[in-house]
């Protein structure tokens, strides 16, 4: 019998925008919500609309003079100056009108789908607006307001007193999560991300494994640059399982930015659409041998959002309901009715050509390099089982 799940969703979550030009593009999640209807795989009833965070909610994270800060911005109330000191009005994230509520309704879009699950209404929960893991306490950073993910964690603990795995798989690193728990035993964070010598935050090497009762429970898998496929899925499917064995969970929250695509213009990673089938299917199965199947997953960073968001995406909810129907061609009514406004030549099938792009003359070195830092980064747990075993 397949599991009950919820597709947390309404076009209000589109108004979380910059500008026409910023790269942070909501409409993607337009893109994939249409994708999976136009293949029958969303029904009107999975759907719920996500509803506006409260403040005391913002607050379990956020500094209450930084929401403040927010609501001023939205409303052209806050002077630069003291803008800046927040982390608003900068390059990366610029002051929009109403970005208090904007911001708050993703948040609230999570904390839909943690309630979803955590009272047992649905097994899977989704909430593609959400994601957003470089947001600080009392200070906006990498297009990130309010640290939804932090947030929702904060929230099951107080709620619901759950031990939660949270797994980022997004090629920059989750900084704002990880800092969030960094020293709380009963919160495990599993960030694989390309390393920060080239990527924005510059953050998440092996050896930040959290401090006082929390060390050892903060893991950082750094990939190289130009790191592929099987790279890339052999790292994250010995670290989630190891991982989750490790820490035993009571629920799993993913965050599944799609940016470690070759296509992706912010990142220097060259995996193709073969880690979007495995990632969710890996998370699906952790949450069923671990978590009596609670499994919350969140969008992130994906920036080209015609190409690949929209068909990584949609193999997270395809993934939750058991729905096979995600090989050979897209729906041509997708394709037709975007084509004219895309201005890339979408892809026709699931799957990414193999020839995708020239091959890397650094292969087996990349590799190599992957598998010492996977080695170190899970170090402790494999040494505390060689040292159990003896």
């Amino acid at each position: 019998m397949k599991d009950q799940c919820s597709f947390v969703f309404s076009e209000e979550l589109l108004n979380y925008k910059f500008s026409s030009h910023h790269p942070f593009n909501q409409f993607r999640l337009k893109l994939t919500v249409d994708l999976l209807n136009k293949m029958n795989a969303l029904n009107p009833e999975h759907i719920i609309p996500p509803r506006m965070a409260t403040d005391e909610e913002l607050a379990l994270i956020h500094d209450q003079s930084y929401i403040e800060a927010v609501k001023k911005a939205g409303y052209g109330q806050l002077p630069n100056g003291i803008a800046e000191n927040y982390g608003l009005g900068t390059e990366d994230t610029p002051i929009f009108p109403n970005m208090h509520e904007a911001s708050a309704l993703l948040v609230g879009g999570t904390l839909t789908a943690v309630d979803e699950v955590m009272s047992g209404r649905a097994r899977h929960a989704v909430n593609l607006g959400g994601g957003l893991h470089h947001g600080f306490r009392g200070k906006a950073s990498g297009f990130c307001i309010y640290n939804d993910s932090s947030v929702a964690i904060k929230y099951i603990q107080e709620k619901y007193n759950a031990r939660v795995l949270y797994v980022d798989t997004d090629a920059h690193h989750g900084d704002g999560v990880q800092w969030s728990f960094y020293d709380d035993p009963k919160v495990c964070t599993l960030s694989i991300h390309e390393t920060g010598r080239y990527l924005f935050p510059g953050t998440g090497n092996i050896n930040e494994r959290g401090q006082g009762s929390g060390y050892g429970y903060s893991f950082n898998i750094p990939v190289d640059a130009f790191t592929e496929d099987e790279s890339w899925l052999n790292a994250y499917s010995q670290a989630i399982k190891e991982v989750a064995d490790f820490f035993k969970p009571d629920v799993i929250l993913t965050q599944n930015g799609a940016d470690s695509h070759y296509y992706d213009p912010l990142t220097h990673l060259s995996a193709t659409m073969k880690i979007y089938r495995e990632i969710p299917k890996l998370a699906h199965e952790i949450a069923h041998q671990y978590c009596n199947g609670r499994w919350i997953a969140v969008g992130g960073g994906g920036y080209d959002i015609w190409r690949v968001v929209p068909r990584a995406w949609a193999h997270i909810w395809l993934e939750m309901t058991e729905n096979s129907n995600c090989y050979g061609s897209l729906p041509e009514e997708w394709v037709e009715r975007w084509q004219k406004e895309a201005p890339v030549q979408l892809p026709r099938e699931w799957d990414d050509p193999e020839n995708l792009y020239t091959p890397i003359p650094r292969k087996a070195e990349i590799t190599e390099k992957n598998l010492l830092t996977l080695e170190k980064a899970l170090y402790p747990i494999r040494n505390h089982q060689k040292s159990e075993s003896v």
